[in-house]
């Protein structure tokens, strides 16, 4: 129809649209508005459409440039001056007409290749109708044998009801029968009425010969009813415990209930999982050999305000997921389940971690304060070091000969700390001959580092073991670090009074065989700078194994002190310093 056309007049029917105007006019209007002799005379019509295409294209970065050249790189035309100095500079681009030719060329034979396999798609088109058709006669067969499964299961349950039901409803109206029956017995029993009034009516015979032909009988049944008064017991018990039905199984075993082709649950691999203030979960997919489309992992707090409800995560397409936010010192359960084809497999047995007392800290062994380079072998990303029992290590033995020791080499964190509560863990390989363990300050270091002692000394060592009385005393005052002995696969717990030790620790005897304990295959250390306390931690259990007070002065540093052979590895969470610390 016509753009142009004014009420009152009807719109007439277009004859001409100009490409210029990008409007469609009937023959009187397209007189009125190209007039000749005007610039408008000259625009470009053709017959009625509404398809307005520009005659040239401009280019969408320079309004004003016609596009005449086409990126290769990017596919798309562009300018000249893109090309000069714009966003296209460094690109291969070739001339219009080159590109209209290949383009049109290759359009040509894809259009002509899509003609002469028409016989083919239309073959597809109906397969596909007949794979349509086959879909919904098999959706409503499956649907139509669920239903009649279920009916089944229900007729069952009905009539298992009714059979449990019955029996019960026997079980009660036999007891109900034998207790009223008693009930009767012993109303009889009272005056003026039953057995009683019976007898009392015998004593008034003044027959002797019918008073004792009835007395006989009757005194056997009054005996038999003092007997039954003297040991009362109720005819029929009013406990129904051999009813008590257990359905968890059953229960359990319909909420698994699933079709054949649900997959089997992935199950969560312990041994790569791993839950601070934010939780690595991995789990291993079934065997199956049909792939599964994507896992949901659930989560939930065991203790808390906020525990019971589970919270799911986002739809994960692999065998891991991250959870964040998760609460200190707190209980938590996960489970995960697969799906394939909008069927989910049942949930994987539940798993519980325990979270760190406190935010993890992050840091890398410090590969330039105090570190000796000839007995300590560090990693490239500074994760593990490594104490070798080289050459080095064999001539400084000859100390020993002069009554001397050899002392440990000691490496720190690149990070300190100085407020608040923080946790780290690390393992301790298993043949480490003697590794120690905790925190130290800035100062403490400067004498460790710059005047050395003999460190390994059982004088000078704080857990050494060693029964004398500085050791005692040493451990009653509160010291600017805190050791912890490990090596040989064996934990040592220092000697210590039970003033330096909190109650809640798990150990506080000095009895040298329960102060040695297995070493855990990972190691926690929490330290609160502000309460000035440090507490060592089986990282796998977040089990309190010994705590102390440490002197918190200055900056205080993840210190580890390594002799002989032995290895200590960080954990990836420790290094990876990306985690979402608490305030």
């Amino acid at each position: 129809m016509c753009n142009v056309c004014k009420p009152p007049l009807p719109p007439q029917e277009a004859t001409k649209s100009c490409m210029d105007c990008k409007a469609s006019y009937c023959n009187e209007c397209f007189k009125l508005n190209h007039p000749w002799g005007t610039p408008k005379a000259q625009h470009e019509y053709v017959g009625p459409t509404t398809n307005f295409r520009p005659k040239v294209l401009m280019c969408p970065e320079h309004e004003m440039e016609k596009v005449n050249m086409y990126c290769e790189v990017c596919r798309r035309p562009v300018c000249h001056l893109c090309k000069l100095g714009g966003s296209h500079a460094n690109h291969k681009v070739t001339s219009m007409s080159s590109a209209y030719k290949i383009l049109k060329e290759k359009l040509a034979k894809s259009i002509h290749y899509l003609i002469s396999k028409e016989d083919q798609v239309r073959t597809q088109i109906s397969d596909l109708d007949v794979l349509i058709k086959q879909t919904e006669e098999n959706g409503q067969l499956s649907e139509r044998e669920a239903i009649a499964h279920f009916d089944r299961l229900f007729e069952t349950l009905q009539e298992r009801k009714t059979e449990m039901l019955r029996s019960i409803d026997q079980s009660r109206n036999r007891r109900l029968d034998q207790l009223k029956g008693q009930v009767e017995e012993y109303q009889g029993m009272l005056e003026n009425s039953g057995l009683v009034g019976y007898a009392q009516e015998v004593l008034k015979e003044t027959d002797q010969s019918c008073f004792v032909q009835t007395a006989k009988q009757l005194h056997v049944r009054i005996q038999r009813a003092t007997e039954s008064l003297r040991t009362f017991h109720p005819a029929s018990n009013p406990c129904f415990d051999e009813f008590v039905l257990d359905t968890s199984k059953e229960e359990m075993l319909l909420k698994e209930m699933c079709f054949g082709g649900v997959p089997d649950p992935p199950l969560i691999d312990l041994s790569r999982s791993r839950v601070y203030n934010e939780a690595t979960i991995c789990w291993r997919l079934s065997d199956d050999h049909i792939a599964t489309d994507h896992q949901l992992l659930e989560y939930r707090r065991l203790d808390g305000v906020d525990s019971g409800s589970w919270r799911t995560t986002e739809r994960v397409y692999g065998a891991s997921t991250v959870v964040c936010d998760l609460e200190p010192d707190s209980l938590y359960a996960f489970r995960v389940r697969s799906c394939r084809s909008s069927m989910y497999s049942p949930y994987s047995p539940e798993v519980t971690f325990h979270t760190p007392p406190a935010p993890a800290f992050g840091f890398l062994f410090n590969d330039k304060c105090g570190f000796s380079a000839e007995r300590l072998v560090l990693s490239k990303r500074r994760d593990s070091v490594e104490s070798q029992a080289g050459m080095a290590f064999l001539l400084a033995s000859e100390r020993v000969q002069t009554g001397s020791y050899i002392g440990l080499d000691y490496i720190i964190g690149d990070m300190g700390i100085t407020q608040g509560r923080h946790f780290w863990a690390f393992r301790v390989e298993a043949h480490s001959y003697m590794v120690k363990v905790g925190v130290a300050s800035d100062t403490k270091l400067l004498e460790w580092f710059h005047n050395p002692r003999d460190t390994s000394s059982p004088r000078y060592d704080q857990d050494s073991g060693h029964d004398s009385g500085s050791e005692d005393a040493c451990y009653e005052l509160s010291q600017p670090f805190t050791l912890l002995t490990l090596g040989m696969g064996k934990l040592f717990i220092p000697k210590a009074s039970a003033s330096s030790v909190s109650s809640s620790s798990a150990l506080v005897s000095t009895a040298a065989s329960e102060r040695v304990l297995p070493m855990p295959q990972r190691v926690g250390v929490c330290l609160d700078y502000d309460a000035g306390r440090v507490y060592f931690y089986d990282a796998d259990t977040m089990r309190c194994l010994y705590e102390r007070q440490v002197e918190c002065s200055g900056t205080m540093y993840p210190a580890f002190g390594l002799m002989g052979g032995g290895r200590v590895h960080l954990e990836d969470f420790i290094t990876a310093k990306r985690l979402t610390f608490y305030p």
